[in-house]
């Protein structure tokens, strides 16, 4: 996958696409589909996973931790 950046003022640039988290991690019974997913993105080549504390009250940040257990 070829990834287009956004450049951002000063040395700041970030992918284009990424994976976002907003539901993620509210529903026990998905977990392993949402790793699933995570991986896939991550597998195909995204490289940008946006999250944030908030969502299912920490949560989201556990699924992405388990999603990339293992990738380093």
């Amino acid at each position: 996958m070829q990834q287009k950046m956004i450049q951002f003022s000063g040395d700041v640039s970030l992918p284009a696409i990424g994976q976002g988290t907003w539901y993620i991690g509210e529903d026990a019974s998905q977990r392993k589909t949402e790793v699933a997913a995570l991986r896939a993105g991550i597998e195909l080549g995204l490289t940008l996973i946006d999250t944030a504390e908030m969502y299912a009250d920490g949560g989201a940040e556990k699924v992405v931790g388990e999603a990339l257990t293992g990738l380093r």
